[in-house]
């Protein structure tokens, strides 16, 4: 055990030492942001300096009425169709908005010509004003008031609470969920692709440059994979922790920057300190909308069980590392290049892909499914799908099968990866196929 201890602590000095973790740990959580934040300005501003596209009209149906906006000007034309390409043809207009007769209950035939293919924003903001005035007429048509049908539209918004089993009711949000599941579910895959090919990676070089063969002879084979396995693992922990710590920080910045600068809020919390009368505090509530479901938000996200999720997402992340790192690593043991490691990335990765599929295809829409349940099951695949599920509640009973089974597969994967490391890793000049490490699993010590 102390041999293996040196060794982690090797791999994690190496990689924690170089300049290049420093920049990735600290920076990129602060740099997407930005680019992020940077390309929406660039964004808006483009879009408020933008000039109206001149659209010419032939209208031959003369049932519309179009008016200029800040996004197209429209110049109407009364002429044969054939006429109005040739005079289109003269100019630098965007576009030629041709309106034949038209039944308003089956709309067809109407076209726009272009001299370059078009954005969808742009087809689809046209496509817009053309629907409302179809829209009017048909209201005129059927003599209906457009008010009374303002009046018949109603929203509902449904107000979520989730009731645990001692009879404890929490407020929640599905969309809050869905994009937390969708973040953790990411993250998994993400770091258990990058540390699993960082573990082949090293094997390989350190098996190419024959320091292998000086460190085999002061420890076994196995213990040499377990301490690179988890030196590179409390890398990755260290680096998620960092990551946490920085977004946490950076993101209750924010929220505090504008939870100051809401003069709305500022009002409402003035009002139902001031006003005792609850039909006032209603009207208040009323009239700040918007903000209301902001604090409704933050007050859903309040009830999220961070401490736990963030537990859990460390164990599902050891557990699916360890397991599809100590695969990575005998595959490393066993090839002389990264190219020649290609052919067995794909089966090894392809129960992790199938979990990453499965998080959007059925996790996501339906975290309590059948499916959802076995992919959260299946240790190859829990990693990811559970990770996706936890924000969604999971039973404890579902809870610990999968732990207990994710941690009965890394034992099964080591042990495998274990026979085949120990012969591969001293074996070089061979081509090596599935036979091959059949060969080396199947071979006594």
């Amino acid at each position: 055990m102390n041999k293996i201890w040196l060794i982690l602590q090797r791999e994690f000095l190496i990689r924690v030492k170089k300049k290049s973790f420093l920049v990735v740990t600290i920076l990129v959580p602060l740099i997407f942001p930005a680019i992020i934040g940077g390309l929406i300005a660039v964004m808006i501003r483009e879009a408020e300096s933008a000039k109206a596209e001149t659209v010419q009209v032939l209208d031959e149906s003369r049932q519309f009425a179009f008016e200029s906006g800040k996004k197209f000007t429209f110049i109407p034309l009364d002429m044969s169709l054939e006429q109005a390409k040739k005079v289109y043809g003269e100019t630098e207009n965007f576009a030629l908005l041709y309106i034949p007769a038209f039944d308003i209950n089956k709309p067809e035939g109407l076209t726009i010509y272009t001299k370059e293919n078009p954005s969808i924003e742009k087809i689809g903001d046209l496509e817009r004003i053309l629907e409302e005035r179809v829209r009017d007429l048909k209201l005129q048509e059927y003599k209906i008031d457009k008010e009374t049908l303002k009046n018949l539209k109603t929203n509902i918004n449904l107000k979520q609470i989730s009731i645990s089993e001692a009879g404890e009711e929490k407020a929640s949000n599905s969309g809050i969920l869905y994009g937390l599941g969708f973040v953790l579910g990411i993250l998994i895959y993400m770091f258990v692709m990058v540390y699993g090919i960082q573990i082949m990676q090293g094997v390989i070089d350190e098996k190419t440059s024959k320091i292998v063969e000086v460190i085999v002879s002061s420890v076994k084979p196995f213990q040499l994979m377990m301490g690179k396995i988890l030196g590179i693992a409390s890398v990755g922990l260290l680096q998620f922790g960092i990551w946490i710590v920085l977004i946490t920080f950076v993101t209750s910045s924010v929220l505090g920057y504008f939870g100051l600068k809401m003069p709305q809020q500022q009002a409402m919390e003035q009002v139902s300190k001031r006003v005792g009368d609850d039909e006032q505090v209603k009207q208040a509530m009323e009239m700040n909308q918007p903000n209301v479901q902001v604090n409704e938000l933050l007050g859903h996200i309040d009830q999220i069980p961070f401490g736990k999720i963030a537990f859990f997402f460390i164990f599902f992340f050891l557990g699916g590392y360890l397991l599809y790192g100590a695969l990575f690593a005998a595959v490393g043991s066993a090839v002389e290049s990264m190219q020649e490691s290609q052919q067995f990335q794909f089966p090894i990765t392809l129960p992790l892909l199938v979990g990453y599929l499965g998080l959007f295809l059925f996790i996501l829409r339906d975290p309590h499914g059948t499916v959802s349940f076995w992919l959260s099951i299946i240790p190859f695949t829990s990693p990811v799908a559970m990770v996706g599920r936890l924000a969604f509640g999971v039973p404890w009973e579902e809870m610990a099968l999968s732990m207990a089974l994710l941690v009965g597969g890394f034992l099964f994967t080591t042990w495998i990866a274990g026979r085949i490391y120990r012969v591969g890793i001293l074996s070089t000049g061979t081509k090596v196929g599935y036979k091959t490490m059949f060969k080396w699993f199947m071979m006594k010590n």
